[in-house]
């Protein structure tokens, strides 16, 4: 009985130095790989009767030849597999991406200010961040007098907006323009005592995963939220990438072939080989919520700058191996309009998965109807409504 475990714990622990001398391959000189095999070729030739004694002084001569892993060296090599894996999935599957402008909201919102969170205005400061990426933003004025801007903090943290009203010195997250937006402050504003200029949170931005996979294997759809690059775009003739940042994210309305046309901010679409326009929505039900009128969605606004590509009464042939790019938020966008159409050469996928902050929008992209409240006009850059969400 002695004998038969002896023999079994033998072959174990000869598979345990075969497996470390195929570990060791790349480390060991020819000489060295020599020794190797010479003491594994000895340890199987032992008497099983002798394993402890035969065990240890094979270890000891293996270890004299490579020194053991630490542990150290043990958590580095696990370090690297793990992220060799991540890195090959970012850069085959899913890529995280931060939405840093409002031009595709309420579907998808960049920086942007709300009136609370999700579980209100008295959540500790570090839940509202972890949990909604929120800071908060609520000016009261204490005492009268005007508005002076002094500097902007910017950090890789935070940033913020430092002023004084009357001789008192006050901050608000964000940077100068969205501090504009939000609090209606203005340089030599007359403040009164006792008035509440903004009360609510200031928000990082969607973070989501774009899946880069399925547009080689699936051609892009109209109505799917896309990510591109702006290699090759521009505006104006200047390079779009210069002022607006290396990735876009935007709504595909139109496929090459296809020809549009923007009438009383209604887009038309006449599909290649069609005789009729249509309106998007009937050929992208999912852009039906864009012409709701409702939660910040406009429709699509014809008239928008001195850049835009086609006027009212104008059409525009997407050429072959395009696509039309549009925005949710139609009268902050720049982008098909200004820029024309993109190649397929930009696309890097599909918008697939919010996963921070845990807002109304976490989850699986563009699933969400509008909220029950109107559009209305837009003020100070944005849509008011759109502090709801």
């Amino acid at each position: 009985m002695f004998i038969f475990f002896a023999k079994r714990k033998k072959r174990k622990l000869l598979g345990e130095f075969k497996a470390r001398r195929h570990a060791e391959d790349d480390l060991l000189t020819p000489e060295k790989r020599q020794q190797f095999d010479a003491l594994i070729a000895e340890f199987a030739a032992s008497d099983p009767r002798e394993l402890k004694s035969a065990a240890a002084a094979a270890e000891e001569k293996m270890n004299a030849i490579v020194p053991p892993y630490s542990w150290i060296r043990n958590l580095l090599d696990l370090l690297i597999v793990v992220g060799a894996v991540a890195f090959g999935i970012r850069g085959l599957f899913f890529q995280p991406f931060k939405i840093p402008t409002g031009s595709m909201q309420p579907t998808l919102y960049g920086i942007h200010f709300m009136e609370s969170t999700p579980l209100g205005k008295n959540l500790p400061g570090f839940l509202n961040y972890a949990l909604f990426s929120a800071r908060r933003a609520r000016l009261e004025v204490k005492e009268d007098g005007e508005v002076n801007f002094l500097k902007y903090n910017n950090s890789f943290f935070s940033d913020s907006v430092i002023f004084s009203v009357g001789g008192r010195i006050c901050s608000l997250p964000g940077g100068p323009q969205k501090v504009v937006e939000y609090s209606g402050l203005e340089e030599g504003l007359q403040c009164r005592a006792g008035e509440v200029r903004c009360d609510g949170f200031l928000s990082l931005g969607d973070h989501l995963f774009v899946e880069r996979f399925s547009i080689y294997l699936k051609e892009p759809q109209r109505g799917e939220v896309m990510i591109f690059t702006t290699d090759g775009l521009k505006v104006g003739g200047e390079p779009l990438s210069a002022s607006s940042g290396f990735y876009y994210v935007k709504r595909l309305v139109a496929l090459p072939g296809d020809t549009v046309r923007l009438k009383e901010d209604q887009l038309y679409v006449k599909p290649a080989g069609a005789e009729e326009f249509v309106k998007i929505q009937q050929l992208a039900p999912r852009t039906g919520k864009l012409y709701s009128g409702k939660g910040g969605y406009q429709g699509h606004l014809s008239s928008m700058g001195e850049y835009r590509l086609f006027g009212a009464e104008e059409d525009y042939v997407i050429p072959r191996d395009h696509y039309f790019m549009l925005g949710d938020n139609s009268a902050f966008s720049l982008d098909s309009r200004f820029f024309g159409a993109v190649p397929r050469r930009n696309l890097v996928g599909r918008s697939w998965f919010i996963f921070w902050p845990f807002s109304r929008r976490w989850g699986f992209t563009d699933r969400l109807p509008p909220l029950e409240f109107p559009t209305g006009s837009p003020v100070r850059g944005t849509f008011p409504v759109m502090y709801k969400q």
